[in-house]
């Protein structure tokens, strides 16, 4: 197996440990609020990084995402929007 391509072999996903959940929010957002409380859950479990930013500061944010608050990003890729399925984040987290 060592002599096998690295086209097809098959990498290991990042270790938990490893990974930063991003949440793009904004103030007085319920539905943000809402996020937060998923993202903090699992996070914590799982002892996964996680930062917020706050799309009124941020105008690339706002450019990309007003539309889509809360949005939640798995190592910079978009994971998800409006609402956080806590079982699907755990998934994109340990998979």
């Amino acid at each position: 197996m060592a002599d096998m391509s690295p086209l097809f072999r098959r990498s290991d996903p990042p270790a938990p440990q490893d990974r930063l959940v991003t949440l793009v929010r904004k103030p007085g957002c319920h539905l943000c609020d809402d996020a937060q409380v998923v993202v903090e859950k699992v996070c914590a479990e799982l002892g996964v990084r996680w930062e917020q930013k706050d799309i009124t500061e941020d105008r690339e944010l706002y450019e990309k995402y007003w539309e889509q608050i809360p949005v939640v990003l798995v190592d910079g890729a978009q994971h998800t929007f409006w609402r956080v399925n806590e079982d699907r984040l755990r998934r994109a987290l340990t998979g």
